[in-house]
């Protein structure tokens, strides 16, 4: 059985209702840059203003060894310079919950100590703001 509870603000479609189905969300961004800038400004502590929403996103960010900080910096520089990818439906987990997410590629230079220079690395990070619109989902960071 597939869940099909919508925990993100956007409402102008519905989750798949099957887990196979079409998770693509046409004519996106569907969230205003403005708007997750002010989720992140509204709170003193980086880790009250989103959620890591899956497990395979908690475990990226463990595997870069990034902390609450590192993500909200990676947001900031996502809503700034980050490229759109797309929008679509994710779900939380197999049978669980859905948000309609943001999808963006940033690309930086980061000091790499094996190579001894700056590299480019590319990240990916797809968020949605939750149906309160006081947090961010982070469904997925990644490089």
């Amino acid at each position: 059985m597939v869940n099909n509870l919508n925990l993100s603000r956007y409402m102008a479609s519905e989750p798949p209702s099957d887990a196979k189905g079409v998770r693509t969300i046409t004519g996106g961004p569907i969230y205003n840059h403005d708007e997750v800038l002010s989720i992140i400004n509204g709170f003193e502590n980086a880790q009250d203003s989103f959620r890591l929403w899956t497990k395979k996103c908690q475990s990226d960010v463990r595997n870069l060894s990034f902390d609450f900080e590192d993500i909200e910096e990676l947001l900031r520089q996502v809503l700034a310079k980050g490229v759109y990818k797309s929008s679509e439906w994710c779900q939380q987990n197999e049978n669980g919950n859905w948000a309609a997410c943001d999808a963006y590629a940033l690309q930086r230079y980061e000091w790499n100590v094996h190579a001894h220079k700056e590299l480019l690395v590319e990240y990916y990070l797809k968020f949605a703001i939750a149906k309160s619109g006081k947090i961010l989902l982070v469904v997925s960071c990644h490089i």
